[in-house]
């Protein structure tokens, strides 16, 4: 039997696995699904059809399910699914989607959301990524494996975050941040390639060599940005890294790639 405080209210419809645990004047409502090993420390809110991971673990004050800050928002059925064993921390803020995208919110495993940090409306989220203390990412935001948005940033709608990204600190993200890219500033421009990031996570020498070169070419003056995309492709077709920065720029999207700030080199 899930171990549920007698002060915490959990509503009749709710789905609470037996080795859930629900601290102090913690309150679900109906639609949430807890799995097994999920653990919401105290005074957290899950709200709608938010389905939660096993080994998720919430702190106290996140407000995880409401309703999307949206003014288009009509009350429309909803989800927020969150995978698993993420860490939400104190004041974290999570809302499902809408009927102006997929109608849900996703959010993969293993990621840390530190306090105050933000997930909007019909984000997906993937997994291994840390939002930083009030980091926020507005509706429609895609976030990649392993991206790191450092404390007190912004990204726009719409905008896609590649995979291994780093985006600094009070940085505002208005344009598409490619893989393994290192975005700061408000508003953000690239500064080169999250170099620090993909040796910690076991990148080799030669992988990064590549990267290297390739962010040289792709950001050259010379030529458009698809010449210079058709250009590496071709250069670098064994390279499954570069391949996933063009894969990437190729893609379908309503924002632009966000670009080198002239007075830095990768």
């Amino acid at each position: 039997m899930a171990r549920i405080h007698p002060t915490a209210v959990v509503e009749a419809g709710a789905e609470i696995d037996a080795a859930a645990t629900i601290g102090p004047y913690c309150v679900v409502g109906k639609g949430a699904r807890l799995a097994a090993g999920v653990e919401l420390k105290s005074h957290v809110v899950v709200a709608g059809r938010t389905a939660i991971g096993e080994g998720t673990v919430i702190f106290p004050f996140a407000s995880i399910g409401h309703q999307p800050q949206d003014l288009k928002y009509a009350g429309e059925d909803s989800i927020l699914t969150i995978g698993k064993r993420n860490v939400i921390r104190e004041h974290v803020t999570m809302n499902p989607g809408t009927k102006g995208d997929h109608l849900e919110t996703r959010v993969g495993d293993d990621g840390l959301f530190m306090a105050g940090s933000h997930v909007a409306h019909d984000c997906v989220v993937g997994n291994h990524v840390v939002l930083a203390n009030h980091a926020a990412i507005a509706g429609h935001v895609r976030v990649d494996d392993h991206a790191i948005l450092g404390g007190l940033s912004a990204v726009h709608q719409f905008v896609r975050i590649g995979k291994h990204a780093m985006i600094g600190g009070m940085s505002g993200v208005d344009n598409d941040v490619i893989p393994f890219g290192l975005a700061i500033g408000n508003r953000a421009g690239l500064m080169g390639l999250n170099v620090v990031g993909l040796k910690r996570r076991g990148f080799s020498r030669e992988e990064i060599h590549d990267l290297r070169a390739a962010y040289r070419l792709l950001f050259a003056e010379e030529g458009t940005l698809q010449e210079r995309v058709d250009d590496v492709a071709e250069m670098f077709k064994a390279s499954a890294v570069v391949g996933d920065i063009v894969a990437f720029i190729r893609a379908d999207t309503s924002r632009s790639i966000c670009q080198p700030r002239a007075e830095r080199a990768p």
